[in-house]
């Protein structure tokens, strides 16, 4: 095995000022040093290295050619350590690394990819990976380590009260009734839940967004008549469009459909809340940071 333990980078360090200011005195200075202790260092680099360093010139010292040779390799070596000072500067002020993202379908396309665009732009040094997960297993894989990142609706999220993570609000989504492009409504100029309290909803038979739907029309004074069960938008959409029936949709989540007419509710307005959850103290990591930051720009501009 090499002995690189007697290749001192801060005495190679002093060997090069040296070079470059001529005098043991002029080098002391520079490097905040009494010249006694350069003096000292450098002999101590040329029995570490087994070579003559340094050559008496008068009242001045001049280098070897075998310290030329050492100080050729050293460069090299120096300027290594500066590219991996810098990327460690970038890493430590969230210009460089890899954030593993996991996402709900919705949210992939409305918010992680913009503010991926927007992170390859301004940060390229930032890598994000993305996975589509509902929110059960992206807490699973977030609490695994698999992902540092998960997005899900606030009502799958876990409780304040779960000490493993941190939930950060990033948007109310609003959402909007989805009518066919025939129904008497359509075009009416204002546009309430309570409209369509007799109406045939589309919406799917368990979970966050049954509740959702259910919880907005009760707000408005009426229990939904579920006609049709569907989990999928498209599904959602697509017998909206054949006049099946009406449903909620969140305003991310919809796709222009030519028989479809997406109207915003007047009065009581109701959304659908997204936060983004990390292990807990990760938020304080600086790429992790970044991308919140990215996702939050995203979401302002969805709010707005």
């Amino acid at each position: 095995m090499a002995e690189y333990d007697k290749w001192d980078i801060r005495k190679l360090e002093i060997l090069r000022t040296l070079r470059e200011r001529g005098t043991v005195t002029a080098t002391a200075q520079a490097l905040m040093m009494t010249p006694s202790a350069v003096s000292q260092q450098l002999t101590n680099l040329a029995k570490q290295l087994d070579v003559t360093l340094l050559e008496a010139q008068g009242r001045r010292v001049r280098l070897t050619d075998a310290a030329e040779l050492v100080l050729r390799h050293a460069e090299a070596v120096f300027e290594q350590l500066e590219r991996a000072d810098a990327e460690l500067t970038a890493y430590a002020h969230g210009e460089v690394g890899e954030v593993r993202v996991g996402a709900f379908s919705t949210a992939v396309p409305a918010l992680v990819v913009p503010a991926v665009r927007a992170l390859r732009a301004a940060r390229p040094g930032i890598s994000v990976q993305v996975r589509e997960a509902e929110a059960a297993e992206a807490y699973e894989l977030l609490g695994a380590g698999v992902v540092d990142l998960a997005l899900s609706l606030a009502a799958q999220a876990p409780s304040a009260a779960d000490s493993r993570f941190t939930r950060v609000p990033l948007l109310a989504d609003p959402l909007d009734l989805a009518l066919p492009h025939g129904h008497a409504l359509a075009g009416a100029p204002v546009v309430r839940l309570a409209d369509f309290a007799a109406e045939s909803w589309i919406f799917g038979g368990s979970g966050p967004w049954s509740d959702i739907t259910r919880g907005a029309c009760e707000a408005a004074g009426f229990s939904p008549h579920q006609g049709h069960s569907a989990a999928g938008w498209t599904a959602i959409l697509a017998m909206v469009e054949a006049g099946m029936g009406v449903a909620l949709v969140p305003r991310m989540a919809a796709v222009r459909r030519e028989g479809v007419v997406m109207r915003e509710l007047a009065g009581e307005r109701p959304h659908r809340h997204v936060v983004a959850a990390v292990r807990r103290g990760a938020e304080e990591g600086a790429a992790v940071g970044r991308v919140l930051e990215a996702l939050g720009e995203v979401a302002a501009g969805l709010g707005r």
